[in-house]
């Protein structure tokens, strides 16, 4: 059982890595990608203001009404602060207190602060400071994560259609290889070659432009391996049956899309609607992303994003098992 389980294993990293095209998208894809932010969002990367609050609203305040400004709420006054220190929020207000923060270090920050002491000049001023994250900063997990999404998904999908067209499965059922061996090599080498790819991109990116990192490097390896693996079991459940590339294609970006689009990738959802960010919560990559940024920014431990952790171990087990119930060697119609 080893050995052919080595040598499907093996021979699907050999067919991977002798692909040059493959590999080299996979390499600088990402890394175009994250250069090209680096020049385009040179300072934060928003188009307004963004006032986090605690408690309501007063009434009859012209402050709290004001256009291009973006309000969020919390309930957690630590979290607040802490998204202050790290640009993420350029004031925040407690009205019921009449007391406000704002980072000395934050130029929207300053302004945001005379349009609230134009309004409310009887509030109380409160300084604090801190390193910036960069809208950079801030991106990275998500440009990641969505490199690893499309190479997890397609890189698994397609091959096994692939294969099943080519009646290369078709063989493999002839001899004493199992099908839960075969599938346990191809999620295993499609998460090897994701975190090999996606962690040379993180190191060399990390060495040009000094990302911000709180947390453990070992933390976020392990997150990024259960993101990693949810979705490739993701693609292996979409190509389970199918002798289609094309109908394959189609099913892979029916649920890439939506994990593109509304996994803050690209921005934060604090203040979407609240149907937005609970369909965002049934997408592994969601997971994914918000927990690598808890760590990096927050210097979240794994306690702290075991919320993450569950829901994308239930994940793996729930697609597997699917994938692993509706998997044939021949396909529907043959």
């Amino acid at each position: 059982m080893t050995k052919r389980f080595w040598a499907i294993f093996k021979a699907r990293n050999l067919e991977f890595f002798r692909d040059r095209s493959s590999l080299g998208w996979n390499l600088f894809f990402p890394l175009l990608l994250v250069v090209g932010f680096a020049f385009i969002f040179s300072g934060d990367g928003r188009a307004e203001y963004k006032i986090g609050l605690l408690g309501d609203k007063p009434a009859q305040s012209r402050f709290f009404e004001l256009e291009h400004v973006q309000y969020v709420d919390y309930q957690d006054s630590e979290l607040a602060q802490r998204k202050l220190q790290q640009h993420s929020l350029d004031l925040l207000v407690e009205p019921a207190s009449q007391t406000y923060w704002v980072n000395k270090s934050s130029p929207k920050g300053y302004f945001a602060e005379q349009l609230l002491i134009g309004d409310l000049p009887d509030y109380h001023r409160e300084v604090l400071d801190g390193r910036e994250i960069r809208y950079l900063d801030w991106v990275l997990p998500g440009i990641l994560g969505m490199n690893m999404m499309f190479s997890c998904l397609f890189g698994v999908g397609y091959v096994i259609v692939r294969y099943r067209k080519a009646s290369v499965l078709k063989r493999l059922k002839a001899t004493p290889l199992h099908a839960a061996e075969f599938l346990t090599a191809q999620v295993l080498s499609r998460l090897f070659i994701v975190l090999v790819i996606s962690g040379g991109v993180f190191v060399a990116c990390d060495w040009m432009f000094d990302f911000y990192m709180l947390g453990s490097y070992l933390d976020l390896l392990l997150v990024a391996a259960l993101g990693a693996t949810a979705m490739i079991a993701l693609g292996l459940l979409m190509a389970s049956r199918s002798h289609s590339e094309e109908l394959t294609g189609g099913l892979l970006n029916l649920v890439s899309w939506p994990m593109m689009m509304l996994s803050g990738v690209w921005f934060s959802l604090e203040g979407a609607p609240a149907a937005m960010q609970t369909v965002a919560q049934f997408l592994p990559l969601t997971q994914l992303v918000d927990a690598a940024r808890a760590i990096m920014t927050d210097g979240a431990t794994l306690v702290d994003v075991q919320q993450q952790i569950w829901i994308m171990l239930a994940m793996i087990l729930l697609f597997l098992g699917l994938g692993a119930w509706l998997f044939r060697w021949e396909g529907d119609g043959r």
